[in-house]
């Protein structure tokens, strides 16, 4: 599992809402889903904060 903040709205696959800015807890395969959608940022991506945003993949050092 993988720790990331959400650049945009998002409902998970159980239906609960999660809003922009919101951290949440999801598998690889959801990640990259989420990434691909442009949900979550990626390290100078210009989403997410911009490009001092940390990466939020599996070696993420942010809790």
């Amino acid at each position: 599992m993988v720790y990331v903040q959400l650049v945009q709205g998002w409902t998970d696959d159980a239906g609960v809402n999660h809003s922009a800015g919101e951290s949440v807890d999801v598998d690889a395969a959801t990640l990259a889903r989420l990434q691909a959608e442009g949900i979550v940022g990626e390290t100078g991506s210009g989403t997410g904060g911009g490009a001092d945003t940390d990466w939020v993949g599996p070696t993420s050092t942010k809790p």
